[in-house]
């Protein structure tokens, strides 16, 4: 089986089990556990991840684990019908800047649709939806986003990291990668992964 088959068959699997790249959808009785870090040390099947926060944290890796890699796109790359997901935070006017934006392949379209509380800073928001129009700012873009529920338009600034999901293999979820997960929290309070988001040449995943 090719990498771009394993890729493809990744990301149908994407749409199913993760939210935005790398985030287990759990039930609200086990919601994931998101970790941004690098990756301190890979020792079997047991990865530890040196965190943003500035912990050691140990996770178990599935006997069928897999890696996506997070690579760079240009803000002329989301076009109209792109399915993306947006980490945005509220400016003092009101309006949504975002922080980042994922463009989905076309494989994980519909990936957990809606705007919801993120993680990635203090009161941020995640909208995974379908630009329905770009248009022109003088600091940016302006996107129209809709999804099943609503709608909401969000800024998208010069600079603002743009990334999509690019096949990937063991072999690059090395020591030093830059990754981004979503774990399980076992009754033992273990932490368990299925799929490595990891960022390509270097690149820090900005979801």
């Amino acid at each position: 089986m090719s990498k771009w088959t394993r890729f493809v068959g990744g990301v149908a699997a994407l749409a199913a089990s993760i939210v935005v790249s790398g985030v287990t959808i759990a039930s609200a009785q086990s919601p994931p556990t998101r970790l941004r870090g690098t990756i301190s040390a890979l020792d079997g099947s047991t990865a530890t991840i040196a965190t943003r926060e500035g912990t050691s944290v140990p996770v178990k890796l599935a006997d069928n684990w897999s890696v996506m890699l997070v690579s760079p796109m240009n803000l002329a790359d989301i076009k109209e019908n792109s399915f993306v997901g947006i980490a945005s935070m509220k400016g003092p006017d009101g309006s949504l800047n975002a922080l980042e934006v994922l463009i989905f392949p076309e494989a994980a379209r519909g990936s957990n649709e809606g705007h919801y509380p993120w993680d990635l800073q203090p009161e941020s928001m995640m909208t995974n939806a379908t630009v329905a129009t770009v248009a022109a700012a003088p600091d940016g873009q302006t996107l129209t986003l809709k999804y099943k529920d609503g709608q909401q338009t969000i800024r998208v600034k010069p600079g603002t990291p743009v990334v999509t999901f690019a096949p990937g293999d063991r072999a690059d979820a090395k020591a030093g990668a830059k990754v981004f997960l979503g774990a399980t929290r076992g009754a033992d309070g273990g932490l368990t992964a299925g799929r490595l988001l990891v960022g390509k040449d270097g690149l820090t995943p900005p979801m």
